[in-house]
């Protein structure tokens, strides 16, 4: 019996006594609205609900009064051993064990969709992030974004949304100058420009642009820039790629802002065509020859200048392109993860979508994450003022790193320490995890060594309290997924897999799935081996949510 099913049985119980007591009126409760929690002290029971506190003033009755009366309907329900009120109209359910031992088999029948859920069924959302400028390496500062947000997208897909992850290429405007100054410069073996971007990785870029085009410097000056720049561009985006792909990263969209300056058959860019929308929705006026976008209508601090009097766009009107693009490509939701220096985004984009017509509040979501630091680790020798993604994963490795980067919510400050990061005991989270993993596959192959396999299944035989727990456990995992998903946190499947891999590694110590000795193979060892193989697909299936391996030795 799993939540949904509990829940569905408590509505069924609750229906007489609403028509008891109000006859004739709608019962105005779904299953949606029973809340099931699962007791901090498992002696009170598998699952626990307040339903009859919520109810007991409609229902002209106090709350214990009508929780003895929802207790003692449950209590003849099949799967379900007891029902008692505790405290002020609490109902403390307890399971019999061949109901919840049902769920072992369930789990791995289902395989790798034990945990997706419906919850966000119809909901199309684009999550963009890391979105670095293509002029440098990514670095220490990308990491945590680059973690988070694809997370949050594995955990939309779980869960039944239409979701994408999108690279905003940031391939236009004076850093892209910047970078191609840079690049010439070393081409030509001069310094670094006055504010071009430094480092040993411009001359390495330098490099490979006058391999790939020996005649560069032979070229009229007019056109040496344009072609650096391109040939640059195009390698250094590639290593992007290439350290995303190492950080098991993969992006569906890379969407590049050349695209939204870029004119049609008509003469005019998505640019000029947002600016004209963005008027069509009374929210656009003209003053001093600039053009301007009333964004203090939607909470912003002051109006936004869209194109100044010299007939030059700003960087508001590119985003405010950008924005429209996306819901022109079919999504309803935008979310944005950006650092911690980007505060002042939250009104503009907000702005942008009221301006737009869309519900600020709901449209559009700005995620700010903080700062991420790692005692120990050294700046790069190629940037030189920076530490890079790559050199990180180098030195932690993408499991280490990433889980780690998932584990807390995204607005707290890191400091991540290496030496722990490094550690293969249990006081390393990740190594914790993947190693009761790893456990569940040794147990599984001691036990096809010794004959035990799963041709029997009999759920009323997983009687300790450790199998209990652990059942239970289990049983959470696609309500986390769904909340996880919910409110866009990672961190809370990262701490479910913590929490059972305690409950798995005390099971482990209690209960045999092997005979001991020479006695025979039983019922019970053959069903604790569909228990084993569930937790293990558990384990599989939430570290892919977090990007992270599930190995099956260590």
């Amino acid at each position: 019996m799993n939540p949904e099913s509990l829940a569905a049985a408590v509505l069924a119980v609750l229906a007489p006594i609403a028509e008891e007591r109000r006859p004739g009126e709608p019962l105005g409760v779904s299953v949606k609205d029973i809340v099931l929690e699962r007791p901090r002290n498992r002696d009170h029971g598998d699952w626990a609900s307040n339903i009859a506190m919520r109810l007991a003033k409609p229902f002209g009755t106090n709350p214990r009064e009508l929780a003895q009366q929802i207790a003692d309907g449950l209590a003849a329900v099949d799967g379900i051993a007891s029902a008692e009120v505790a405290g002020p109209g609490f109902i403390n359910i307890r399971l019999d064990a061949a109901a919840a031992g049902a769920l072992a088999k369930v789990i791995v029948d289902a395989g790798t969709a034990y945990g997706t859920n419906t919850s966000q069924e119809g909901v199309s959302v684009n999550v963009e992030f890391v979105s670095a400028n293509p002029t440098g390496p990514l670095h220490i500062a990308h990491t945590r974004w680059a973690a988070l947000g694809d997370s949050i997208v594995r955990l939309l897909l779980a869960s039944g949304a239409r979701a994408v992850r999108e690279y905003y290429i940031n391939d236009a405007g004076a850093q892209m100058d910047r970078f191609a100054v840079s690049i010439l410069a070393a081409a030509k073996g001069e310094p670094t420009p006055e504010g071009g971007y430094p480092g040993a990785y411009i001359a390495t870029l330098a490099g490979r642009v006058l391999e790939a085009r020996p005649d560069l410097l032979q070229l009229p000056e007019s056109e040496q820039s344009s072609v650096a720049l391109e040939l640059a561009y195009e390698f250094q985006l590639a290593e992007i790629k290439s350290s995303l792909d190492r950080f098991n990263v993969p992006f569906d969209v890379w969407f590049s802002e050349r695209t939204l300056h870029a004119k049609d058959a008509s003469g005019t860019s998505l640019i000029d065509q947002a600016v004209d929308r963005l008027r069509e929705q009374g929210h656009v006026f003209d003053e001093d020859g600039a053009v301007w976008v009333r964004t203090t209508d939607f909470g912003d601090d002051k109006d936004r200048v869209i194109r100044r009097s010299n007939g030059e766009y700003t960087y508001f009107a590119a985003d405010a392109a950008y924005y429209l693009n996306k819901g022109d490509r079919g999504f309803q939701n935008k979310i944005y993860l950006l650092g911690a220096d980007h505060h002042g985004y939250v009104h503009r984009l907000k702005a942008v979508a009221g301006a737009a017509g869309e519900d600020p509040e709901k449209n559009v979501q700005v995620l700010i994450g903080q700062m991420v630091s790692i005692n120990g680790a050294r700046l790069s020798k190629r940037a030189g003022n920076i530490i890079e993604m790559d050199d990180l994963l180098d030195w932690l490795g993408t499991d280490a790193l990433r889980y780690s980067l998932e584990r807390s919510p995204a607005d707290s400050p890191l400091d991540l320490d290496p030496e722990l990061l490094q550690k293969r005991t249990n006081d390393n989270p990740v190594f914790y995890v993947q190693y009761a993993h790893a456990r569940t596959h040794n147990v599984a192959r001691n036990a096809a060594d010794s004959g035990v396999d799963r041709s029997e299944f009999a759920p009323e035989t997983l009687t300790h309290e450790s199998e209990a727990a652990l059942l239970g456990a289990l049983q959470e995992f696609p309500r986390i997924v769904a909340f996880a998903a919910e409110v866009r946190e990672p961190h809370r499947v990262a701490r479910y897999l913590e929490e059972l891999a305690g409950l798995y590694h005390r099971w482990y110590d209690n209960c045999r799935v092997i005979p001991q000795g020479d006695d025979p193979v039983e019922t019970v060892h053959r069903t604790r081996l569909w228990l084993n193989d569930a937790a293990g697909q558990a384990f599989r299936n939430g570290l892919d949510l977090l990007g992270v391996r599930a190995p099956e030795r260590m």
